[in-house]
């Protein structure tokens, strides 16, 4: 059997209804996933700042020879474990498909568990982007008060440490300017204001509000 063959539409949990439209569909590019989305630069700092130290401190108290094979095996270790994370972004990636319809924002995801999560148009308070340097960003949605969402359920797909008030967000979109404008003009469509499109941030750490949709 094959993975999400049951979708009768890929990405979606049943065909759509009469008079929606699918709009833009797209997927996490794994690398920006991995670079901007789990910190690959920190981790590779993090890591060669204790391969520096354990290096340093094993040649002081020990023989060359001993210390230059345990810091091999340091850095075997550390490379091992960027790896496994490299993994799981390539495998966060490759699971995930993101949907806009004309009425509503589809996530589906999940390396061992299929999860689709809806997001309809009403719910959607405001929608923003995030441009990265190498033209991917993330679309970030925050859903109306009162409509609560799980941040252990949608993570990674969700704005890190915003626990009290979760932002879903399609992360590592890779045509980033596109798709922050078709949502824009969808949002602004579907509630009754003039057509406009998401305006990016100047860096990568930046996010500026796009459509604010008042529900």
């Amino acid at each position: 059997m094959l993975e999400y063959e049951y979708e009768p539409v890929p990405g979606l949990p049943d065909h759509l209804p009469a008079g929606e439209v699918l709009l833009w569909q797209g997927a996490p590019r794994w690398r920006s996933l991995m670079r901007y989305g789990f910190h690959e630069r920190g981790w590779v700092a993090y890591f060669g700042a204790l391969l520096a130290w354990y290096a340093v401190s094993a040649a002081r108290h020990g023989d060359a020879m001993a210390a230059a094979v345990g810091t091999a095996r340091f850095a075997l270790l550390a490379a091992l474990a960027i790896g496994v994370l490299e993994g799981f972004a390539w495998l966060v990636a490759r699971t995930t498909l993101y949907t806009v319809t004309s009425r509503r924002v589809v996530m589906r995801f999940g390396v061992a568990l299929p999860i689709t999560v809806n997001l309809p148009f009403k719910l959607i308070e405001q929608a923003g982007m995030r441009v990265n340097p190498d033209g991917s960003g993330d679309l970030l949605i925050t859903v109306v008060p009162g409509h609560k969402v799980s941040y252990f359920i949608l993570w990674p797909h969700v704005r890190p440490w915003h626990l009290l008030r979760v932002k879903p967000e399609m992360r590592g979109v890779a045509d980033v300017e596109r798709a922050g404008a078709v949502l824009g003009r969808a949002l602004a469509l579907a509630h009754g204001q003039a057509a406009g499109m998401m305006e990016p941030a100047a860096g990568p750490s930046g996010l500026r509000p796009g459509a604010a949709v008042a529900a």
